[in-house]
């Protein structure tokens, strides 16, 4: 399934959400401009078999960073439906907060599973899913418009509420992450499942611990 839109309107401009998209897509393009945009990822993205001792900032450096254009367009897309109402929700600073929060528990959850890997962990996944998590929370029924395959090949626009989406989403990061298992056992790259997993619990923990200006979902 991809998201197309959500149906819930927000009462302020999410000035925040879109600085953040904007802040991915220059890095984006500086790391595309240098001479050597594997070593930039090696130096700013989070190396758990080195960073937290030679370089504890790159647990936040590294959720700037994307691994190509479809890594940023797809956080970009995600962030652009689901955060602008959490932004409205929890306000400007407080979601800026959150976000960063998200994504620091995200990375640190992938890096518990294997703190001796070389591989670098990047991206804002595990951010973005952290907004996922609270948007679950606090707009479980918002209506989601999305493409849907069907058994035919064919995909279908579809509405559903914001908890079979996001929950089915969920679910199949739980499964993936059991699948990348072993990968991550022979430190082998890929997907960073778990930190997507991370990030939604945390964000999940947020939107209950913390109400924000309720509206109803419309």
């Amino acid at each position: 399934m991809f998201p197309i839109k959500d149906t819930h309107q927000t009462r302020s401009f999410p000035f925040i959400n879109y600085l953040i998209i904007a802040v991915n897509v220059v890095i984006f393009l500086v790391q595309l401009s240098v001479a050597d945009p594997v070593a930039f990822i090696y130096q700013f993205g989070f190396i758990p078999d080195r960073s937290l001792i030679s370089d504890p900032g790159a647990v936040f450096t590294s959720l700037w960073l994307h691994g190509g254009w479809f890594h940023l367009l797809a956080n970009t897309w995600f962030l652009h439906i689901f955060g602008n109402n959490v932004e409205d929700r929890v306000g400007h600073l407080r979601y800026l907060l959150l976000y960063v929060m998200a994504g620091l528990v995200a990375t640190m959850t992938q890096y518990s599973l294997n703190s001796g890997s070389l591989v670098p962990i990047i991206g804002a996944s595990g951010a973005i899913s952290g907004v996922t998590g609270m948007y679950i929370l606090y707009f479980p029924q918002a209506r989601i418009q999305a493409l849907v395959p069907s058994l035919f090949g064919f995909w279908h626009m579809i509405k559903m509420p914001s908890w079979v989406f996001l929950g089915y989403w969920f679910v199949i990061q739980v499964f993936s992450g059991v699948g990348s298992l072993a990968s991550i056992q022979y430190n082998e790259g890929g997907v960073a499942f778990f930190a997507h997993i991370g990030g939604f619990v945390f964000g999940c923990l947020v939107a209950l611990l913390y109400k924000g200006r309720p509206r109803e979902a419309t």
